[in-house]
């Protein structure tokens, strides 16, 4: 059996008063978007087809080849949306999924079960409801007495009757493919000169066939963002259900309800996360870490055992027992081996710091090959750029990098070599040797157990 999802994306979101298109909104660091094609590529088994309008081009760039697309030019209401996908599904599919794009707490678990209840069935038609106080701008499920499904009536042409129905239509159904494409030329034109999906119900009911209504227990699925305060209670939530994860799964959070987690993150068990604690994009946090408080991880692998405090780490690597902090900052190609330690006020840019280093406090390493068991003094610079190109520095292993040393790159450090406090190193140092001044000069070879 194929079953497609018809995703709706094509209205302007003009509550949002944003140039940016309502879709493309971000949620925990993803376009909101993502969310409600995620649930339907979990819950079909064919390709999502999205119906785009405003902005079109710019969704499309954001999902790529993730869906087809079909263009809706007039703005003339979801059930004229869906109908724009007829050319392209009629006679390929068995059951179509219908959902919104700007509804993105809703589960895959919710849309499957939606596709086995309506297999269930020998109606046409299967939607979901739900039963809550706010109405929320939701169309009205009219029921007659017997219970069955009579009509889903919108807000705007609902009776002072039937506006105090608490029964809810989510805006999430299943169709039989066959009928959805017969049905859709029945729908009439609203007052407001639209034709909406929800009359299908309705159509439904005049031919004398079942309409089956599924209701959702978890209200917050049937959050919709048609503005920024919906927008930041469904991120309220996505945060909820995200951190409940992690802390089912063995991570520690002291404050859950300051620490913030993106969809795309893994933590091992054992990890303690402390309060304003940012983990975004793919990164990656080992088992037994401690992080935090107010810590900033984006797309970065930090091993096992590592501690990092008060730190901001982009596109970096950490292996095993490293740390950070306070006040560090890892940039774009750091990787830390293992067992570094990078003091306070620190900063490392597209360098390798070798296992066992030290890295002082106020020091900056970019562009850099340091071996292991190195000792960075505080203050330390590696002057990579030379208003042209960035250059590199090298340092051997066990060498000694005194205090407020200036490395002029290109240049090599070798093992076991020091400079002294002040130095500023403008040409290499060879292995075992003491290079001291301004410009640092070489000025003896060290013997062992200097």
């Amino acid at each position: 059996m194929k079953i497609v999802s018809i995703l709706l994306a094509a209205g302007q979101g003009t509550r949002m008063r944003s140039d940016l298109p309502k879709v493309l909104h971000p949620l925990l660091g993803r376009p909101l978007i993502h969310y409600s094609l995620e649930a339907a590529e979990k819950a079909s088994n064919e390709k999502p087809v999205v119906v785009i309008g405003h902005h079109a081009d710019e969704i499309r760039a954001a999902l790529g080849d993730r869906a087809r697309y079909v263009l809706q030019e007039e703005q003339l209401g979801t059930a004229h949306a869906v109908r724009q996908a007829e050319g392209l599904l009629r006679g390929s599919c068995d059951l179509v999924i219908v959902t919104y794009a700007d509804m993105p707490l809703l589960r895959a678990e919710t849309l499957q079960s939606l596709v086995q209840a309506h297999l269930a069935h020998n109606g046409p038609v299967t939607s979901t409801t739900v039963v809550q106080n706010d109405p929320r701008g939701f169309g009205r499920v009219v029921r007659g007495e017997d219970g069955r499904v009579l009509a889903v009536v919108e807000e705007a042409q609902a009776t002072p009757e039937q506006l105090q129905i608490r029964e809810l239509n989510v805006g999430a159904y299943c169709f039989d493919a066959d009928w959805l494409w017969d049905a859709l030329p029945k729908v009439p034109l609203s007052p407001k000169g639209e034709y909406y999906l929800t009359d299908l119900v309705a159509v439904a009911v005049a031919e004398g066939v079942s309409v089956q209504a599924c209701e959702i227990e978890d209200i917050n699925e049937t959050i919709g963002i048609n503005n920024r305060v919906h927008l930041a209670e469904a991120e309220a939530e996505l945060r909820r259900r995200i951190n409940r994860h992690w802390m089912l799964e063995g991570v520690t959070l002291i404050d859950p309800s300051a620490t913030y987690i993106e969809p795309g993150v893994t933590i091992g068990q054992d990890t303690v996360i402390y309060p304003n604690t940012y983990l975004q994009g793919e990164s990656e946090i080992g088992d037994h870490c401690t992080i935090g408080p107010n810590t900033i991880i984006r797309d970065t692998r930090v091993g096992s055992r590592c501690r990092v405090l008060a730190s901001v780490l982009e596109g970096a690597l950490l292996e095993d027992e490293v740390e950070i902090g306070p006040f560090g900052h890892l940039r774009k190609g750091a990787h830390l081996a293992r067992g570094v330690h990078m003091g306070n006020f620190g900063e490392v840019k597209n360098s390798y710091l070798g296992p066992g280093t030290k890295m002082g406090h106020f020091s900056y390493v970019g562009d850099a090959t340091i071996g292991p068991d190195v000792n960075i003094g505080a203050g330390t610079i590696t002057c990579n750029f030379d208003g042209k190109k960035k250059n590199r520095t090298e340092i051997g292993e066990g060498a000694f990098i005194g205090s407020d040393t200036m490395l002029v790159a290109p240049v090599k450090i070798g093992a076991g070599a020091r400079t002294g406090a002040g130095s500023v190193v403008t040409r290499d140092v060879e292995p075992d040797t003491l290079a001291v001044g301004v410009p640092a000069r070489k000025i003896r070879r060290l013997e062992k157990g200097d």
